[in-house]
């Protein structure tokens, strides 16, 4: 039985309550507007607010998700590294430099939903039904969140080519330390199981996890990845209730996390992933996912995902929830998009020389820089001498 027919299966059984529950949208006030835009002229399309957007945009995951996922899912199953690589500026793929697999990387601050994300995608892209397969961390507290980064084969495949990297959270009162740790991992590449300490950090608490924690291996022994995609999850419940308190602290710093140089410079905009809406009103979830999409500078449907990673009870979310599993792998399917459109084409002969011709350069300046400072000591050690 295929998935899509699995997932129907499912959600005949649980009809209308559930489908409700799913289709959460079409309780908002303005719903009714956006079924009216469909028989409209042209000229008539700039009555779409963006909150009609918003609302199209779901109604298309929904429209999409019955034939589309199982398309989608087959795509992701048999990519190979590049597949989705268009020839630009004069560059064949096979002038491209194409890791073996890409990247995807997964950052946010402490309850963003990461680790929920990764079960999510395990559950859906892996099909291993419920099975939590990642650390879920209930509290931001060290002793409940893992120092270790971990790659993840969410397809379960014996060769995937992809992965996803699961992130220690970061801090909102430590944004600046978090900016620079992300450029790290950005700039330098990723490996599983390394290390993720910071400054605040219990040192008895780190120590006890990186000498007794049973995961802890050799890093060397893992292959360093370099990151091709960034995904940025934000905590939309956790920004609507302090915005409504006068703390304007999560909005700012997830601003400052999502509009960082560095993430500019791995992707143009990073894929922005919503989660816990579920606990917000449906008013509530439009409005906030439109305030921060504003803040952030990005389009409210373009490149944004609404994804429900945990239901109320702490479980992932009925695999009968057949948006919420498209809009997972639409994302996963951007994001793998995204990676192979940012590859860089392989140095050649030219390249390899002036890298050469520019460390012999440097070599030359410090060994002249060395030998005048070792004749100029010598010159006065003879005037001294003559004094």
């Amino acid at each position: 039985m295929s998935l899509t027919k699995w997932l129907h299966h499912k959600q005949d059984k649980y009809e209308p309550q559930q489908m409700a529950t799913h289709c959460w949208w079409r309780s908002a006030a303005m719903f009714d507007e956006c079924g009216k835009l469909k028989s409209e002229a042209p000229q008539n399309l700039s009555k779409v607010t963006p909150r009609l957007k918003v609302l199209r945009e779901m109604e298309r995951l929904a429209l999409v998700a019955p034939e589309g996922l199982d398309e989608l899912r087959h795509k992701l199953l048999s990519y190979r590294s590049g597949d989705f690589y268009v020839p630009t500026g004069g560059f064949e793929k096979e002038e491209m430099e194409i890791p073996p697999v890409n990247t995807i990387l997964l950052v946010g601050f402490h309850n963003a939903g990461k680790s929920s994300l990764v079960n999510l995608m395990y559950s859906v892209l892996g099909r291993s039904g419920l099975v939590p397969f990642d650390k879920t961390p209930s509290g931001g507290d060290l002793d409940e969140t893992t120092l270790f980064m971990e790659e993840h084969n969410v397809l379960r495949l014996m060769r995937s080519r992809f992965c996803v990297y699961d992130t220690r959270g970061f801090d909102y009162d430590r944004v600046e330390e978090s900016v620079v740790e992300l450029s790290d991992w950005v700039t330098e590449g990723v490996q599983h199981k390394q290390v993720s300490l910071r400054p605040g950090d219990s040192s008895e608490l780190a120590r006890e996890e990186l000498e007794y924690g049973p995961l802890f291996r050799p890093i060397s022994k893992f292959s360093k990845r370099r990151v091709n995609c960034v995904m940025v999850v934000a905590n939309v419940s956790e920004i609507c209730k302090a915005f409504k308190a006068g703390d304007m602290k999560p909005l700012e710093a997830t601003k400052e996390l999502f509009c960082s140089p560095v993430l500019r410079k791995c992707n143009d905009n990073p894929i922005l992933i919503l989660t816990h809406g579920d606990k917000l009103s449906t008013e509530d979830r439009i409005d906030f996912r439109l305030k921060i999409c504003d803040y952030l500078g990005v389009s409210e449907t373009t490149g944004v995902y609404d994804i429900v990673c945990l239901t109320g009870y702490e479980f992932l979310p009925d695999e009968s929830d057949l948006v919420t599993a498209y809009a997972l792998t639409e994302a996963v399917y951007r994001a793998l998009v995204i990676s192979d459109r940012s590859h860089l084409p392989k140095k050649n002969f030219q390249d390899w020389a002036l890298i050469c011709l520019a460390w012999l350069m440097c070599f030359l300046g410090a060994l002249f820089a060395l030998l005048s400072q070792f004749f100029s000591r010598l010159g006065q050690k003879q005037k001294l001498m003559t004094l």
